[in-house]
């Protein structure tokens, strides 16, 4: 029996891949007429200064009423308003409340290039993504193999998806960097206990090379706590309980990207093939 919110979301996603029978050439085939994607990481690398990533998101395990009858389209115009760089929508919908629907209807509205948030466990879930119309898929190395991160990673590229390999320490660093990916979040959400450790994302930073996108995720209150990521060599912050619960959302946003002016964007090369 599951023990913890993580076992109980992987396994309810693993149980839905081991049922999923379409065919995955047929899937990969179906995206090679879409729209080319447009560029997460790009996004990410050519900000002028630190780049927010705002979270459409409605609901978690840990506090189920965040806001539940968001409008995502409306949100996430709040967001981009607000200087937002790119998106993070949930698709999952048991757990988190989110949708398919909530990504397609935030990227339509927005302009923004969007982060597919999900639990990423199968091959049959990277080509959804891109099916969708996310421009990038997250890949959590807490509950991959080295084999599906390669794996899965090569088929996100294979399809025009950036991937963002989510880590906690050094040895999930360690793997990501054996993948040679190049866009890397610090979740400072202890995905077990789902408490936040807002030191996690201050050790790991000095430990990734140069080359690599930066992402810091959770626990990002506002200005204070953007400006010591920026400091410590953070490209980017992927926010949601505190700007998807503000009053003003495009205020919040914009509170975030006031900070960290001189952030390493300009130092990191954009990928010329996305």
């Amino acid at each position: 029996m599951p023990k913890t919110y993580l076992d109980a979301i992987i396994a309810d996603h693993r149980r839905a891949a081991a049922r999923d029978t379409r065919s995955l050439d047929a899937l990969i085939e179906a995206t090679a007429d879409l729209a080319p994607t447009r560029g997460f990481r790009r996004a990410l690398a050519e900000v002028d200064g630190l780049a927010v990533i705002a979270e459409v998101k409605r609901r978690s395990p840990s506090k189920p009423d965040l806001a539940v009858d968001l409008d995502p389209a409306e949100v996430a115009n709040a967001y981009r308003d607000g200087g937002a760089t790119a998106l993070s929508v949930l698709t999952d919908v048991d757990h988190f409340g989110g949708s398919a629907e909530d990504l397609r209807a935030a990227r339509a509205a927005s302009g923004l290039p969007v982060l597919r948030k999900d639990f990423t466990v199968a091959p049959h879930d990277v080509i959804d993504a891109r099916l969708m119309g996310a421009d990038a898929v997250l890949l959590i190395a807490a509950v991959l193999d080295d084999v599906e991160l390669r794996d899965f990673g090569a088929l996100a590229a294979q399809v025009g998806l950036d991937a963002l390999v989510e880590i906690h320490d050094e040895a999930e660093l360690e793997r990501a960097m054996a993948v040679n990916a190049d866009l890397v979040g610090v979740n400072q959400r202890n995905l077990v206990t789902f408490d936040v450790d807002s030191d996690r994302a201050l050790r790991m930073a000095p430990q990734m090379p140069a080359g690599v996108i930066r992402v810091a995720e959770s626990g990002v209150r506002g200005p204070e706590d953007a400006a010591a990521l920026a400091a410590a060599g953070y490209h980017a912050v992927l926010v949601g309980e505190s700007v998807v619960t503000a009053g003003d959302r495009e205020g919040a946003v914009r509170a975030l990207r006031s900070v960290g002016s001189g952030s390493p964007n300009h130092s990191v090369p954009a990928d010329p093939e996305r």
